[in-house]
């Protein structure tokens, strides 16, 4: 599993021959990548926000996987776009997108999104992708990464997603202000008791600049042994060699 980061929360995962965009959102300071550079098979949207669907107009045709209510609205906006299972998913629904399988968590934010009639997204969600179906039975071969989405600290980590989907890297905000600063994410990467945690959805605007150091040392501080990996924008980081 290959994962490239494009800066605030845009990621582009391949996992075998299917690749997967997450929160396309281009015009950040991190990235010097045009979208239209990429061609993904799947489209993943955690939430209505602008700065997490900035550049969705660029993959018209792609199939998307998002709430019903994302969905409608990007048909809506921006122009033909095929959803999983026809209408999208829901939280707790697990989807199999080519060679990926693709786990929807609840977040805790907001979902409003920019339009006349206040219209809103559904819960906001957070992706869990794996290469194997998620089971009972730990697979300790299969490849895993968490993408938080925007989200404040959430007992669900420590109870579900962690002993559960087993992710071995975490995607976790730590910008503070909108959603999770450095301490509290901190505490989620001890709760999910993955290898690595990336942090994202910082320096993109004033409110939300941060010192990624200052989140690896309260990874360091609330005891766990998580390597962190600040990534560059455009940067990428093969799982298979890491674990």
């Amino acid at each position: 599993m290959n994962i490239t980061y494009y800066g605030h929360s845009t990621f582009h995962v391949e996992v075998g021959e299917t690749e997967l965009l997450i929160d396309p959102f281009f015009d950040n300071p991190k990235t010097d990548t045009d979208p239209e550079e990429l061609d993904p098979d799947y489209l993943l949207l955690t939430h209505g926000h602008a700065d997490h669907i900035g550049d969705v107009d660029r993959y018209e045709g792609t199939k998307l996987v998002a709430t019903p209510e994302v969905v409608s609205y990007c048909r809506d906006e921006y122009g033909e776009f095929e959803a999983v299972g026809g209408m999208g998913m829901n939280l707790g629904g697990t989807v199999e997108c080519g060679d990926a399988f693709v786990t929807m968590h609840r977040a805790d934010h907001t979902n409003g999104m920019d339009t006349d009639y206040g219209a809103t997204g559904g819960m906001p969600a957070g992706f869990i992708i794996s290469d194997t179906k998620p089971t009972q039975v730990a697979d300790e071969e299969s490849q895993t990464f968490y993408h938080a989405g925007d989200t404040g600290l959430m007992t669900e980590m420590r109870d579900v997603i962690g002993p559960h989907l087993e992710p071995d890297v975490a995607a976790v905000p730590i910008g503070d202000h909108f959603t999770m600063g450095p301490w509290q994410a901190a505490i989620a990467v001890d709760w999910l008791d993955v290898d690595y945690a990336v942090p994202i959805h910082y320096d993109t605007f004033p409110p939300i600049e941060q010192d990624p150091e200052d989140f690896a040392r309260e990874v360091k501080a609330v005891g766990s042994d998580t390597e962190v990996r600040a990534l560059d924008g455009d940067e990428s980081f093969d799982l298979a060699d890491e674990l």
